[in-house]
Order: structure tokens, then C-alpha cells, then sequence
């Protein structure tokens, strides 16, 4: 095991913490931790004998004293005598000063928690297992930029500004789209990409050149009629036609035949699913793209194409078994997330006013929007999403440790954060069963403004172990995650009608005023209509986008 010192302490040290530590040792408290099959650490007790404060006889968050083991209660606690001032929490195993009325740190301490956590299983140690209690290292957090005067004198003679408003006060960029028959699933994809910020600024700013690449198209292939047509130079066509200033309504028939070619089994004019659409036209873009560089690319790392850098994130899986708690990771790619609506309790399936969604001036109010009956919200379906689940017993998965197949938990959790999140949510069912299919029309209720950082891993790591000064399996949490958690609702594509005669729309909010695109009607709307709309699919870009320096630049 690496040697862990306390030279390098990422928290204040406490005085009192220190004069205990000078009598007492901390590592031989490894075998007095119970490990939870979720792997988190609690103190070990009887489980037939309940603990109660010895002063007030509550059962709820309990301390136990280090010196003489005395129990006392969170209120309790800090009146416990000055001579014993460190207790340990009974369900969490975390340290709390009783003198500085704090939670306090201790590498040691938490060392043994972490080798307790790791060395659950029946004859595992940590160096036969290949794992080791890490430090946490450093994280170099990417730094706003700021040009020289090289740089501000090219800005200022090289850039135009991009209006925000056309010269009626429109914001630049509001086009209708035409319905090219049964095509309003591409045209309501359509205007939330041509509104997506990081994508928006990646084509007007000539990042994929129509003309340059079909000129290399041609030298690189020659004229073929078999090649595939480029989704990115349609869509790069698109995006001059509708910021161009031009108010008439363009016609999408040139992306449409292109996007035929790259899902022949789509390419009809019956009604397709909005989602698939969208999955299938990235997958495009990256085809093509990935096609063209000389080595391969992985679409979790976001640098592949345009496609995966806007909406790229990677989700982290944990299966545990329950029997011995070994957990097995993984990773995976992900351009959105789909989820599925909250359980059904009855009640109205929307509510009619914003009064009964507890809005307060277009803002959602304190109360809980979930416990109104029959609605869903969306923090409440990611929570779901990443809750643990028990996994049928059907679903045993082979415990390495154990080495027979076990129950298990499975937790998802968000590794990497993309620039723009797509959230679809499952409102179309299908029983193989019953052979038939339903519209789930029930109301959601979805945040302007969206707070991700519960939905992390390393914020579900930190729930499961509790709040160490230690990393896991080697698993660093991206910095970037860190500062870049909230994000901003800017597009809503919904579905209104039935399953097999249905019609899609989008709303767009631009300069804090929402537009409601109809094909290739175009209507101004009150926030509240959109809030009480049937999202099918939301879009949140982060509030605030940061740039990584490269290697080459970053010893400039």
C-alpha cells in the first residue's frame, strides 16, 4: 500500500484532533467499520441492538465518543465532556470535533475507512487485489482567457459582431422551416440545432467549409454516385440560409435526401420519431468525419467530430454484488440521456394553470412539484436514472471475488458533463406482450435552470463513501465537471396528438423570450405555455463554457 502522510493536509487541522492523534492510532479502527453492499461505511454494532443518546434517548444521527464510547445525539454532542472532544459519526464513520463543534479530517482515519471499504470481501487485501488508498491529486482548473495586444488588435480590425436582432427586432436566426410532408419530426430537430450555441458558433464561424470539403470529396473519391453526401456541409448550407437575415421560410429537401442515404431504413415520407432522428443524424455527422481522419477517434473523448464535442459525455455504470460488495465500473459514451417518467399515482395527468404547478411569477416555489399527484419532473426522473437498482434474478452477474454468478445493485452516474445535454423522455411504450403501443401523455414538469452537479459521480461516489479526502479506483473526477454543472434550458421539442397521428414543434428561447416554431410558422409565446407543454426532448447548454489549453500552448 502507498504510504499516506499528513504533509499534505487539503483541510485545517484541528488542535484537538491533534493531541488525541498523539495517544491513539487510527489504523487499528479498520476492523470495527461495517461496509453496506453499496460500500459505504457505518460504525460496527449488534443489528438487533438499537443505540440511543445517553441524554435524550433519540435514535437520530448518533456520535460515539472515541475515548470512553459514550453515545450522544447531534444536539447533544457538543456538550459531551471537553476532556473527550472527538467522536466518531455512527452511520456515516466520519470524524466531528465536540470543541470546534465541526467535522474534522484525518488522512490515517480515513485510510482505514477506505481499506475497510476495500477489503470487505472474505481474504482481499489491497495488495492482492492490485488496489491502492491514492491521494487525491491536484487539479489544474482551465483559466478564463484573456488576449494580448496582438490578439485584441486582431479581434478589433479581423471581427464583425453577430447581430442579435433583425432590423423588425427579431432575433437573427428565427426561420421557418417548410414541411416537406410528414417531416416535422427533421424541422423540430432541426431548430434546436441551429440554435445550439457551441454548434451555431461552430459553423458560422467556418469551422466545416461546404465548398472546401466537397473539393476534397472529390480528389479524395472522385465522382462516385454511390459516395455518401456530407450531413455537415447541408447543414452548414442551412445555417447561412437561416442567419443570412433572409425571413422567408427555407426548405430543408437538400439535408433530407442526404440524411436518407445515412438511415436508408428512414428514408420514406411516413412520420419517424423525433429522437431517432437525432441519434441517427449525429451518427452521421460522425461517420462521415471519422471516414475522413487518418486514425480512429473515440466518440467518449468528444474530439472526434463536431457532433460528439457538443453532446458528447460519458456515463459511469457500478454493479455491486450484494454479497460481498465488489463492485465492477464502467464507461460509456453517451450523446444523450433517455428517461423515464416518475411512477403514476393518480390525478390529473396536467396540470391547468401555473398557479397548480406552484409557480410563483413564472418560478417554480419551494414545494416539492413530484408530490402533486400525477406529475412527474424532471430532477425527479434523474434521480431515478441514477438512484441504485436491484437487479432481477435473471440478471446475476458473475462476481469476480465471489466467483459464482450474484445478486447485484447497478448505479448510474454522469462521468463527463458534454457541452449541451439532450434529454429524451420515454413517453412511446411498447409491450412485446400485448403486441401494441401507447402514448404516455402525462405532464412533466422541467427546470429553466438545471443544477447537474447531483448527478455526477464523483457527488454519488462522495454519498456512497461518505465526505473522504481520497480517490477511487483510480477514478479522478474531471475538473471541468466541477465548474460547469449548471446549465440553461434553450430549446423544448414536444409531441403533441397520438402515437400514429401526432405532430412535432419546437420552442426556442432567445434573448429570454420564447418562440413557438411550427414548420414554417413562427409565434411568440408566454413561458408558462411552454412549461405546461409535453416535452419530449430538452436541451440545456452550460451556463458557462471553459476552455482547456492545449499542450503546446500552455507552457507559452
Amino acid at each position: 500500500m502507498s504510504s499516506i502522510t499528513n504533509n499534505d493536509h487539503h483541510h485545517p487541522s484541528c488542535p484537538h484532533l491533534h493531541i488525541f492523534r498523539s495517544t491513539h492510532a487510527f489504523r487499528s479502527l479498520q476492523q470495527c467499520f461495517h461496509i453496506t453492499p453499496l460500500g459505504r461505511a457505518a460504525i460496527q454494532r449488534d443489528p438487533h441492538d438499537l443505540p440511543l443518546c445517553g441524554s435524550c434517548l433519540s435514535p437520530h444521527r448518533l456520535y460515539a465518543c472515541l475515548s470512553c464510547a459514550s453515545i450522544s445525539c447531534h444536539l447533544h454532542v457538543s456538550s459531551h465532556s471537553s476532556d473527550h472532544p472527538i467522536s466518531v459519526d455512527i452511520d456515516r464513520a466520519e470524524l466531528f470535533c465536540c470543541l470546534c463543534t465541526d467535522q474534522v479530517y484525518d488522512l490515517d482515519f480515513d485510510a482505514a475507512v477506505v481499506i475497510a471499504q476495500l477489503t470487505s470481501g472474505p481474504h482481499l487485501s489491497p495488495e492482492k487485489n492490485g488496489l491502492n488508498v491514492v491521494k487525491r491529486r491536484r487539479v489544474e482548473y482551465c483559466n478564463q482567457w484573456v488576449p494580448d495586444l496582438g490578439q485584441k488588435e486582431q479581434i478589433e480590425n479581423e471581427s464583425i459582431a453577430l447581430a442579435e436582432t433583425d432590423c423588425d427586432n427579431v432575433p437573427l436566426g428565427l426561420k421557418g422551416l417548410n414541411n416537406l410532408g410528414n417531416t416535422c419530426f427533421m424541422n423540430s430537430v432541426l431548430q434546436a440545432l441551429l440554435h445550439t450555441p457551441p454548434l451555431r458558433n461552430y459553423f458560422l464561424s467556418d469551422r466545416h467549409n461546404r465548398f472546401f470539403c466537397q473539393q476534397k470529396n472529390v480528389k479524395n473519391e472522385g465522382i462516385n454516385k454511390n459516395s455518401k453526401l456530407c450531413l455537415s456541409c447541408d447543414l452548414d448550407d442551412i445555417f447561412a440560409s437561416v442567419y443570412s437575415g433572409d425571413r422567408s421560410s427555407y426548405s430543408p429537401a437538400k439535408f433530407l435526401y442526404s440524411w436518407w442515404q445515412h438511415a436508408a431504413n428512414l428514408a420514406s415520407y411516413e412520420q419517424q420519431d423525433a429522437h431517432e432522428f437525432f441519434i441517427s443524424m449525429l451518427d452521421g455527422i460522425h461517420e462521415k468525419v471519422d471516414k475522413d481522419k487518418p486514425k480512429p477517434h473515440s466518440q467518449g473523448s468528444g474530439d472526434c467530430c463536431i457532433a460528439h464535442k457538443v453532446f458528447s459525455g460519458i456515463l459511469r455504470s457500478d454493479v455491486m454484488c450484494t454479497a460481498c460488495g465488489f463492485t465492477s465500473t464502467t464507461y460509456d459514451p453517451c450523446v444523450d440521456i433517455s428517461l423515464d417518467l416518475e411512477p403514476n399515482h393518480g390525478g390529473p395527468t396536467k396540470p391547468t394553470s401555473a398557479k397548480s404547478l406552484g409557480l410563483c411569477n413564472g418560478e417554480p416555489v419551494s414545494t416539492n412539484a413530484s408530490q402533486i399527484s400525477g406529475t412527474s419532473t424532471l430532477v425527479g426522473c434523474l434521480k431515478r436514472f441514477t438512484r441504485p437498482e436491484r437487479l432481477g434474478p435473471d440478471q446475476k452477474f458473475f462476481c469476480q471475488q465471489c466467483k459464482v454468478r450474484q445478486e447485484s445493485l447497478k448505479q448510474m452516474s454522469i462521468r463527463k458533463l458534454p457541452l449541451v445535454y439532450c434529454f429524451h423522455i420515454k413517453r412511446f411504450e411498447h409491450s412485446p406482450v400485448r403486441k401494441m403501443s401507447r402514448k404516455v401523455d402525462r405532464y412533466l414538469q422541467f427546470p429553466f435552470s438545471l443544477n447537474m452537479g447531483p448527478y455526477l459521480s464523483s457527488s454519488i461516489l462522495r454519498s456512497r463513501f461518505g465526505n473522504r479526502i481520497f480517490s477511487f479506483d483510480g477514478d479522478e473526477p474531471d475538473p471541468s465537471n466541477e465548474i460547469s454543472c449548471e446549465f440553461e434550458l434553450f430549446a423544448v421539442i414536444t409531441h403533441s396528438g397520438k402515437l400514429d397521428a401526432g405532430h412535432y414543434f419546437t420552442y426556442l428561447r432567445l434573448s429570454n423570450q420564447w418562440y413557438k416554431c411550427d414548420d414554417a410558422w413562427i409565434t411568440r409565446v408566454n413561458e408558462n405555455i411552454v412549461r405546461s407543454s409535453q416535452g419530449y426532448m430538452m436541451f440545456y447548454v452550460q451556463k458557462t463554457l471553459y476552455y482547456k489549453a492545449s499542450e503546446k500552448t500552455r507552457g507559452l
